[in-house]
């Protein structure tokens, strides 16, 4: 089904309630956790032409737009407002969608994710009733927190159909700059005492040599083939300049390469439109391969033994396997270039999945800093929540009774007796 309004998804959401039918939200499909499959058949409500933007309120900084609205878009409706949404997961996501996941991306180390971005949701819930979660005010202390319980619970707890998101003003300066180190270690300590120094970076980013032998490949470019950073800064002319200067000598310290700046809004774009189509230029390494992308975020300073403790794993795959992400705040991704017609190489891939997880849950970190949970992260919730995901089942059996909303999501099956419609009765003691 595909919704045009608010109203369509009651409707839709009163007849799917009357027939216990599963309901399963859509935007772009750019999720990479199983998020939209329909794993117990039911109905894929399709929210992509939702996508008005409702308001521009330029003075309070921030809109209100329609779930299906993209931030492409939204930025582009912005352009000569001398206002942008910073959150950028480089997939062309729907805003939806984003606040359904908890997206996040290369801006985060500066802007923070959609949870601190969002400020306001409309909502339909599991019986076709509609709530807004907030108001606009910057802060309240009014109640619960609706507004954060909604976002990242993935389409389970109800549907989003429109979000009032914060909005920033375009940095009178911007600068990006490149730069290679002799090993991921120092690459990753770089980073750590960029942060630690409390220099305000947008954007840094890590390639590891294989993302860099792609990137050159697919972009035309020339960079030395070795880990990397990708960094950009924001800020007065004077202010980036000195930012400049601070990040060249954290750089040299740690055996940093000269570190080469672009300022041109065209260099820049360049550089960052073929960061975001590295997926792509990834799977130009491997013709027919999928691949298998997974993350995890740990605590800044423990990033450098997260990755290191991975790497042996990584440089034994039978088949390639690209390390690249959005350091500033302790989350990577690996990429892992499969046959999936290969039942070894599924194993391997799965293998290296559950130990970087692994890893991370051992360091205090999280099993999915972006991706969300879906059903391919759902296995490892018990480790990360322990008892807190009873109360997370407990939040979902209340608002959702018949367990009709994107049933088999976030929640392990090992844990909780399977609950969607084809046992409602005996699950609710009906």
């Amino acid at each position: 089904m595909f919704a045009e309004s608010t109203v369509d998804v009651v409707d839709a959401m009163r007849m799917a309630a009357s027939f216990r039918l599963p309901v399963i939200p859509f935007g772009a499909g750019t999720s990479l956790e199983g998020h939209t499959d329909a794993l117990h058949g039911g109905l894929s409500i399709d929210l992509s032409r939702m996508s008005r933007i409702l308001a521009v309120n330029e003075r309070d900084l921030d809109a209100t737009v329609e779930a299906g609205v993209t931030r492409e878009q939204l930025n582009i409706h912005l352009r000569d407002t001398g206002m942008f949404f910073p959150v950028d997961p480089g997939a062309n996501a729907t805003i939806g969608g984003m606040s359904a996941t908890r997206a996040s991306g290369t801006n985060a180390v500066r802007y923070g994710t959609m949870r601190e971005n969002v400020l306001n949701l409309t909502v339909v819930t599991a019986q076709g009733k509609t709530l807004r979660t907030a108001r606009r005010a910057r802060k309240s202390s009014a109640g619960y927190d609706l507004t954060r319980l909604i976002v990242g619970s993935e389409g389970t707890l109800g549907i989003i159909t429109e979000v009032t998101v914060r909005l920033y003003g375009i940095p009178e300066q911007v600068a990006a700059g490149v730069a290679s180190f002799p090993s991921i270690g120092q690459a990753v300590n770089a980073v750590v005492a960029t942060i630690q120094y409390g220099l305000p970076v947008a954007r840094i980013e890590l390639l590891d040599p294989f993302s860099i032998s792609a990137f050159n490949a697919h972009s035309g470019s020339h960079l030395p083939v070795a880990p990397t950073l990708f960094v950009e800064l924001h800020g007065t002319p004077s202010g980036v300049s000195d930012q400049t200067a601070e990040l060249i000598d954290i750089f040299t310290a740690h055996e940093g390469g000269e570190i080469s700046f672009a300022t041109s809004e065209q260099e820049r774009n360049r550089l960052w439109r073929a960061r975001h189509h590295m997926h792509y230029a990834l799977l130009a390494q491997r013709p027919g391969a999928k691949a298998w992308g997974t993350d995890v975020c740990v605590p800044i300073g423990s990033l450098a033994e997260c990755i290191a403790r991975i790497m042996p794993d990584v440089e034994a795959a039978p088949f390639p396997v690209s390390l690249l992400g959005h350091v500033g705040d302790g989350n990577f991704h690996l990429g892992l270039l499969i046959d999936p017609e290969s039942a070894d190489e599924m194993a391997v891939a799965k293998g290296i999945n559950e130990k970087v997880v692994n890893i991370a849950l051992a360091l205090d970190g999280t099993s999915t800093g972006e991706h969300g949970v879906g059903f391919g992260k759902a296995g490892y919730m018990n480790d990360e929540h322990g008892e807190g995901l009873e109360m997370m089942w407990a939040i979902k059996r209340a608002l959702d009774p018949l367990g009709i909303l994107n049933p088999g999501k976030i929640f392990p099956a090992g844990r909780f007796a399977l609950y969607s419609p084809a046992n409602a009765d005996h699950e609710s003691g009906g």
